[in-house]
């Protein structure tokens, strides 16, 4: 592999550099299986940064995926200021894995990006797991979920998130399993143990979930903020009148949510206000790996303190 500089070196006057350098690493080995992680920087990315992260993973089920349905939005934060990864997982159709160990990949992925921080020019402090459905089930684990980890992991470093941004993400896996789902392999004590809808509590971290209102998860996700809020917890939901399952990535919602997304970065204060000159995704882009077809599209609804954008 080539070094970043160097490979940002020979690309000075490409569009693709003047955007952002992109580099693949190795963050796991599973086996045989070489886990790969794709990193998105700015065109002024130093090794000394102390940048903001954004870990994105994909969605596909547990069963199918790629890193590709996120580089829009990684390529748009990488010019805003951000190093965005976005790693491989295993899943059922390549690997033949339960849920469990997509959610172990995913903390051995956190693990990687803090315990690398130092030369990946990220401030360790502020790294952000998300990720749309599965991907963002298994981001949303990244901080909730306790005792699964890979033998190989440096359990010294921690895989929590300081921020989460979730897209129509599964919260309670414990219903999928006793709506018998065929997760074969998982117990029902480890269902539990990967459900975040079961864990909610005062202290997660600033957390903004994303859903239509015509998703099969727009209950259970809106149940998981009205419960957080409750307890205090610094977590806001962004309810879409109209679309069902993966309308995020749909090219006539996109903008919107990437926009909305920005703000609440921006909120925590990860970016700074979005200044002329930084361009949404060409439309190409945003079409990649989208959601379903389907749905009108409709205003955003955000609840009660959501000042997301």
């Amino acid at each position: 592999m080539l070094p970043r500089i160097f490979l940002c070196s020979l690309l000075l006057f490409s569009p693709v550099c003047a955007l952002a350098a992109s580099v693949r690493e190795t963050y796991k080995t599973a086996g045989d299986v070489k886990l790969t992680v794709d990193i998105d920087t700015p065109a002024d990315w130093k090794p000394a940064d102390k940048r903001p992260a954004i870990v994105f993973f994909f969605g596909g089920g547990w069963s199918k995926g790629t890193p590709e349905s996120f580089k829009a939005q990684a390529e748009y934060f990488a010019k805003r200021g951000m190093v965005c990864l976005r790693p491989d997982y295993r899943v059922r159709g390549r690997q033949n894995v339960a849920p469990d160990k997509c959610v172990e990949d995913a903390i051995s992925a956190m693990r990687w990006a803090r315990a690398n921080a130092g030369r990946l020019g990220i401030d360790p402090g502020r790294i952000v797991a998300s990720g749309g459905s599965a991907g963002g089930h298994i981001a949303a684990c990244t901080f909730f979920t306790e005792g699964v980890n890979a033998r190989t992991d440096d359990k010294s470093v921690s895989p929590k998130p300081n921020a989460m941004v979730l897209y129509n993400p599964v919260l309670d896996m414990l219903a999928y399993y006793r709506a018998g789902q065929p997760f074969t392999g998982m117990s029902e004590s480890v269902a539990k143990k990967i459900s975040p809808a079961q864990m909610v509590k005062k202290d997660m971290p600033p957390t903004i979930i994303f859903v239509g209102s015509a998703d099969s998860l727009y209950r259970q996700i809106k149940t998981f903020v009205e419960k957080g809020k409750k307890l205090g917890a610094p977590v806001v939901g962004d309810y879409t009148e109209g679309p069902g399952h993966g309308f995020f990535n749909r090219p006539q919602y996109f903008d919107d949510i990437l926009a909305k997304t920005d703000a609440f970065l921006v909120r925590i204060g990860y970016l700074a206000p979005k200044s002329d000159g930084i361009d949404m995704p060409t439309a190409s882009a945003k079409g990649k790996k989208g959601g379903q077809k389907g749905g009108s599209k409709g205003g955003g609804k955000k609840d009660s303190g959501s000042d997301s954008g």
